[in-house]
């Protein structure tokens, strides 16, 4: 049971059961944190000084739809990382799937992606938004490119990928990384994740997973001067202005 955040309101009661998650009802609601369902889809929230505006997975407007269309398509670094090239689409797990961005915009260039979450609040504002973006006329044909699993990739993602029926050429990693300078967490949003997640100190057993997976390749983003994972060295890096990937490679990705 994840005591740090209560599912609040009867619609919830079934999620918060499925999730292992407490809830409570809307007058008896205590907790810091809070999943709560509106007109709009499902939030997370909390008192706003300390964690922001309220966060909600839409992969149908703002700066997620922006990007599906100015983006860049293919020639975005992360494209060019995951492989996806003229006439090569990749299958690809997200394993650190966090708000899904990466993974929609993986799936807006055509492959089928299959995002993991560990973090069970976290995952039901995934499996919410994707709903909610294959009702959308916009969105529905690149939704449905995506599923939801929840789990610790970095100890079941075997299971994961199996129950799910994917054999993925490419695994992809964004994990946590770990400031240790308490100034570093400017952005209201990375509170509520090491609040519930933590910093991934796991990372290199979940490193470790994905290359065990991947048929072809892993790809991890990082900050740009941050070192890599421990653990073997990357076959290749890709730099862009504030991050970058690194490259395990297994073998080429080709045309099919």
């Amino acid at each position: 049971m994840n005591e740090a955040i209560v599912a609040v309101g009867e619609p919830l009661r079934d999620l918060a059961a499925r999730l292992g998650l407490a809830w409570q009802s809307e007058d008896d609601a205590t907790a810091d944190l809070r999943l709560a369902m509106t007109p709009e889809g499902l939030v997370l929230s909390g008192e706003t000084r300390r964690y922001g505006a309220p966060i909600r997975v839409d992969f149908t407007a703002g700066k997620v739809a922006h990007r599906r269309r100015f983006g860049g398509g293919r020639g975005q670094l992360i494209a060019k990382a995951c492989g996806l090239a003229h006439g090569v689409t990749p299958s690809i797990v997200d394993a650190t799937a966090g708000l899904g961005r990466d993974a929609f915009v993986l799936a807006s260039l055509g492959a089928e992606v299959l995002l993991i979450e560990r973090v069970a609040a976290i995952y039901a504002l995934l499996e919410d938004g994707v709903r909610r973006a294959r009702a959308d006329d916009e969105t529905v044909e690149i939704a449905a490119r995506m599923r939801v699993a929840q789990g610790d990739a970095a100890r079941e993602l075997t299971s994961l990928v199996a129950s799910h029926d994917i054999t993925p050429q490419v695994v992809h990693l964004d994990p946590m990384f770990p400031h240790r300078d308490k100034s570093a967490l400017v952005k209201k949003e990375m509170r509520v994740f090491r609040e519930l997640a933590g910093d991934d100190d796991d990372a290199p057993r979940l490193l470790e997973a994905a290359l065990e997976t991947a048929t072809h390749r892993v790809v991890v983003k990082r900050p740009r001067r941050a070192p890599p994972l421990d653990g073997p060295a990357p076959d290749h890096v890709l730099e862009g202005k504030t991050s970058r990937y690194d490259l395990y490679v297994h073998r080429s990705l080709k045309p099919a």
